[in-house]
């Protein structure tokens, strides 16, 4: 008896999220068991989480606000999913959105009706030039864009703690290095503490693509790119195209998520700015599948996973930061598990040995799928 993976011809999308969704629910349910046994009360935990985040006003902001830059990045991964590009760059196109959106609130000191729309212009531009080299060594080299897109991001966290600690350093910070205070700044909600108007972009980005990949051509072709790259060549789409198109769009939302944490929440730019927002961003995605509705509803859970673990650690729980880090990682790690899982089918080979002369016709093995 032998086991082998095949991979599925046809996904069908329901399947493959409710897949995902186990995935995370059974890594939570383990987490649990693991947490019973190091002697931490699950429940209790589970009950501290939820109070802290929907009884509280501050801490439902404070969920929404962790919220705002991780869907950002679920929906520039997501752009990239459509057209089976994978944008591991998003980190970098934030810093890189971030640099651009300081260069113009650092030097343009107008008023913010003005200030922040030329900031989130340059932030789109700065991210979308920063994907533009991996896109076009995938569409005419096809060299993997998920070694160019992730080695770049090394080299925009360099070029942003170059400009915010040397070019562009406040010097009455002491020993924060970052640049001055932004005088723009995003409004926020009528009677919020702390939630700006910067949450309602995601939201709005998820609706607005969900109508162009539903109703607009230059979504169908890259849709039918991402399902059968020959196919699509030889319907007449222009391919390489659409896989630049689809990876500079995906990096100017990425470079856009850069301006609204910063003119948002931080106001300065540093090299912490982005804080594993990305990686987040990327799990929300790959639960999320080939849905940008369920973005919204997978990005609220991760980030009341992220809210609760920051709560828990900084409480009498006995939770540290590396078990939250843990906690997290276990939950990727189980989410990838079921992306395996929708997209390839166990096959059971089972060998009969050697058939009789009188019965040669008859198969000598037979594959049942498990």
């Amino acid at each position: 008896m032998k086991f082998h993976l095949r991979r599925r011809l046809d996904i069908d999308p329901r399947r493959a999220f409710l897949i995902r969704f186990l995935g995370g629910v059974a890594a939570l349910v383990l987490t649990g068991i693991l947490l019973w046994i190091a002697g931490r009360n699950p429940f209790s935990l589970a009950d501290k989480s939820l109070r802290s985040t929907f009884t509280t006003q501050i801490g439902f902001e404070d969920t929404l606000l962790i919220a705002t830059p991780i869907l950002m990045a679920a929906v520039a991964v997501a752009i990239g999913f459509r057209a089976k590009v994978w944008n591991i760059g998003v980190a970098g196109q934030f810093y890189m959105g971030a640099w651009g959106a300081a260069l113009v609130g650092l030097h343009y000191d107008g008023p913010a009706i003005i200030s922040i729309p030329l900031m989130a212009i340059a932030a789109a531009i700065c991210g979308g030039l920063w994907a533009l080299g991996p896109a076009v060594a995938k569409a005419y080299l096809d060299i993997n864009e998920v070694v160019t897109t992730l080695l770049l991001n090394f080299v925009a966290v360099q070029w942003v703690i170059w400009w915010s600690t040397d070019m562009w350093r406040d010097p009455n910070l002491g020993t924060l290095s970052a640049t001055p205070r932004m005088s723009a700044e995003l409004p926020l909600f009528p009677g919020a503490i702390t939630l700006h108007t910067g949450f309602l972009v995601p939201v709005a980005l998820v609706f607005l693509f969900m109508f162009i990949f539903r109703n607009s051509i230059w979504g169908y072709e890259v849709d039918l790119t991402g399902g059968n790259k020959s196919a699509a060549a030889f319907a007449g789409i222009p391919v390489a195209r659409r896989i630049i198109t689809v990876l500079v769009v995906s990096g100017a939302v990425a470079g856009l998520s850069g301006m609204i944490q910063m003119v948002g929440s931080v106001h300065r730019l540093s090299g912490t700015l982005e804080n594993q927002y990305g990686i987040s961003g990327f799990m929300v995605a790959a639960l999320a599948g080939a849905s940008f509705l369920a973005l919204l509803a997978v990005g609220f859970f991760v980030s009341f996973l992220l809210h609760s673990g920051i709560v828990l650690s900084t409480g009498a729980q006995g939770i540290t930061v590396n078990m939250v880090l843990a906690i997290y990682g276990f939950i990727l790690l189980s989410v990838g598990v079921a992306e395996v899982a929708t997209r390839y089918r166990l096959m059971i080979e089972r060998s009969e040995g050697r058939a009789p002369p009188d019965q040669a016709a008859v198969p000598a093995s037979e594959e049942v799928p498990a």
